[in-house]
């Protein structure tokens, strides 16, 4: 098992797991390559995007961006924005914490304050991760609970 930054090589697996999330219901944004490679590997706001792997196989991925003006998440600019995404059979076996420690470390490097991650309300899978990563719930729109993890 290791960890390293995602490539472009890495887009059809991290697609194929999301397409996954999103036939158990655990996902609701775009699942497409084309979604992948734009808004996580390619992103003009990319900090760092982090992918934990075995045997070539990718288990998860953990995207950082920096939030920009009129984000859809409504994340005060210059903000950290995390998503974390999991394959479903790497569940509950530390791929998460892994990955939040890299993206903690790159939140410091890269003089981020503040991370946000915007949660499905539904989604109780995600919020006990972040919630156990040490974000709390700072604000609820409807249909979603976002968390803030201050960096130190």
């Amino acid at each position: 098992m290791k960890t390293r930054n995602a490539r472009l090589s890495d887009v059809p697996q991290m697609s194929a797991f999301l397409r996954e999330l999103t036939a158990r219901g655990k996902r609701k944004s775009p699942d497409d390559e084309a979604f992948v490679r734009t808004n996580y590997i390619e992103s003009s706001y990319k900090v760092r995007c982090t992918v934990y792997e075995t045997e070539g196989a990718v288990l998860g991925f953990q995207s950082l961006k920096r939030a920009w003006s009129g984000n859809p998440y409504g994340v005060v600019p210059g903000w950290g924005i995390v998503g974390t995404h999991i394959r479903p059979s790497a569940a509950r076996q530390g791929v998460g914490r892994t990955l939040f420690a890299i993206t903690r470390q790159a939140a410091r490097t890269a003089g981020l304050m503040h991370l946000d991650a915007s949660i499905a309300a539904d989604n109780d899978a995600a919020l006990a991760y972040y919630e156990a990563m040490g974000f709390v719930t700072y604000r609820a729109p409807e249909g979603l609970v976002c968390k803030r993890f201050d960096v130190a």
